[in-house]
């Protein structure tokens, strides 16, 4: 979100109840931020427009659908021209367990995480998947032991 610069009060408190009630009424939304309906509408509207809020979703659990197991996986590519670039970007949007995939400056190319139910299925998931991904080298993972924080951006809005 880079144009944090030019939100107001009012906006930062709309994104702030959005981000932690997704669901509320456009009326107790105004009542919140102390504007009036018409007023909150219209800038949630434009918070949409410009791109500020992306969509509304429901948040799910994980371990309550049995996807206990998180993996972050640091991936080498033997090729990092754009085209080479392109197709592991492309392959990793078809993939549903790779929850983050982040293009990483460093010692590697990638840092994906990926949600699985179990060791056993994970293992599978990274023969049979992820190192079969366009261009991938290597791979090293580091399994989740504990999830200590995991917030969707609601704070410092």
């Amino acid at each position: 979100m880079q144009m944090t610069s030019g939100l107001d009060q009012f906006d930062r408190a709309i994104l702030q109840n959005l981000a932690e009630d997704g669901r509320i009424s456009i009326t107790e939304l105004a009542k919140r931020i102390g504007l009036s309906k018409s007023p909150t509408q219209a800038r949630l509207r434009k918070l949409e427009e410009q791109g500020v809020i992306l969509g509304y979703r429901a948040m799910l659990n994980p371990i309550r659908l049995g996807l206990d197991h998180v993996a972050f996986v640091e991936v080498r590519l033997t090729d990092t021209r754009e085209a080479a670039l392109s197709a592991f970007n492309a392959a990793v949007l078809r993939v549903p367990q790779i929850e983050q995939a982040h293009m990483i400056a460093g010692n590697f190319d990638y840092l994906l995480k990926v949600r699985c139910r179990d060791m056993a299925d994970y293992r599978g998931f990274l023969g049979d998947t992820i190192s079969n991904l366009p261009h991938v080298a290597s791979t090293s993972t580091y399994v989740a032991m504990e999830a200590v924080k995991e917030a969707m951006l609601a704070e410092g809005v």
